[in-house]
């Protein structure tokens, strides 16, 4: 058990950068169950763009210590990235049973997570075959379903303040809403 999970970390260790889509690419449409506050329901990106930008962010384990982080992260940016109008979707291939507790243990009831499916996980080019779920990659689209921000990195650091920022400056660019 402790050899694979030695294979396991050098494999992620030692993988080149994930594979994201590229800014300017339009965002494949989905639906699916989703969780805010510990309550389910059904989210579907397109009408989450109507309000605005989303981020909509993979991660690969809930309740794993860098999955956990960056919920908190984004958590404690959830007012920022609404004062500019956009929400956050964290999405990863765990059971909603699991994504239920993680929406309020980790997430503070501020987003609300998915689960990622095969085709939705393929269709943003987030596999993390290693662990059978995705790689840690957040985008941001733009209301017209074109992605503005793409960050594809393990590491937690970069992905909040780098959505943060392509919210910002699309909100400059576009202080309608439009």
């Amino acid at each position: 058990m402790k050899r694979l999970a030695l294979i396991i970390a050098l494999t992620l260790v030692t993988a080149p950068a994930f594979g994201a889509l590229k800014p300017g690419v339009r965002a494949t449409e989905f639906t699916t169950q989703a969780v805010l506050a510990g309550d389910t329901y059904t989210y579907n990106l397109n009408k989450a763009l109507k309000r605005g930008p989303v981020v909509l962010y993979f991660y690969p384990k809930a309740f794993t210590s860098g999955c956990t982080v960056e919920a908190h992260e984004f958590s404690e940016a959830a007012d920022d990235f609404a004062a500019y109008g956009a929400s956050i979707i964290g999405m990863s291939a765990d059971k909603i049973d699991t994504l239920k507790k993680f929406s309020v243990e980790a997430c503070r009831n501020k987003f609300t997570v998915g689960v990622a499916s095969k085709p939705v996980i393929k269709a943003y080019d987030v596999s993390l075959p290693v662990m059978g779920g995705s790689n840690r990659t957040t985008y941001v689209i733009a209301p017209d379903g074109k992605i503005l921000f793409a960050y594809s990195e393990l590491s937690v650091k970069g992905h909040v303040s780098g959505a943060l920022k392509a919210v910002k400056d699309w909100r400059a660019a576009n202080p309608k809403g439009k």
